[in-house]
């Protein structure tokens, strides 16, 4: 996991505010979390805590935010000493989650894309699923396992770029770079397969594997049309995935 989120903590929370982000990705990934209203939730690599708060604010009975740049949790407790919301901010790897009681609801954005081997993202999902009760659900969205990135197209009218360079094969790295008013910032990660996540999940414990398309908002029809959003959703970089314990 190479990107260092300490010293960009402050422009990916900026980067939140993008259209794209706002219309389709937290659209979507709220839409498949569903009413969270008296569940226990963890929000895994939570960043600054835009989703943990999201979904405290939607009625979560108790909500943790784990992530495993200091940075970002020091930027999410600012906003939980400012509002009380009483979520806990917690340091820590995915992989070994620092948490001892189980979730009804797991969620990450961007989580599962910063595996580099099978093995590391078995090791997610495992850390994942046992921090989940049985019947626990976990929804996600990362860049996309089916999108061709050595082919992308420019995303640019939507303030973001992806690339890849080398040999496309598992463990290759994918750059995101991010345009915000005051000059780029760069997110490397990695490539693994469909089919590698789907048995990662199925040896981790999930029951039921579900591959979600992006939606859009209809909030995003107001100042764009279906043509402007149509690069993002008809053949997006990104995925949502909904896995069942």
């Amino acid at each position: 996991m190479t990107t260092n989120y300490d010293p960009i903590a402050e422009q990916y929370k900026r980067s939140k505010q993008m259209p794209w982000r706002t219309f389709v990705e937290c659209y979507t990934l709220m839409e498949l979390a569903g009413n969270p209203s008296g569940l226990s939730v963890l929000d895994i690599a939570c960043g600054e805590g835009f989703y943990t708060r999201m979904i405290r604010q939607r009625g979560a009975s108790r909500v943790t935010g784990v992530d495993l740049s200091q940075g970002m949790i020091s930027l999410a407790q600012q906003q939980e000493d400012a509002h009380q919301q009483g979520i806990a901010y917690i340091v820590g790897d995915a992989r070994e989650l620092p948490v001892q009681e189980e979730y009804d609801l797991a969620i990450a954005a961007y989580l599962l894309n910063y595996a580099r081997t099978r093995e590391e993202l078995q090791s997610m999902c495992n850390g994942i699923a046992r921090a989940l009760k049985p019947g626990g659900r976990f929804v996600t969205v990362n860049s996309s396992p089916a999108f061709h990135f050595p082919a992308s197209p420019s995303f640019r009218q939507f303030g973001f770029e992806t690339k890849a360079v080398g040999d496309w094969q598992e463990g290759t790295p994918i750059t995101w770079t991010f345009h915000l008013e005051d000059g780029p910032f760069d997110i490397e990660n990695y490539y693994l397969s469909v089919e590698t996540h789907e048995e990662a999940f199925r040896q981790a414990g999930f029951s039921e594997v579900r591959w979600r398309p992006p939606q859009l908002s209809p909030e995003g029809l107001q100042d764009q049309t279906d043509d402007f959003w149509s690069l993002l959703l008809e053949n997006s970089p990104i995925a949502f995935i909904e896995c069942v314990k």
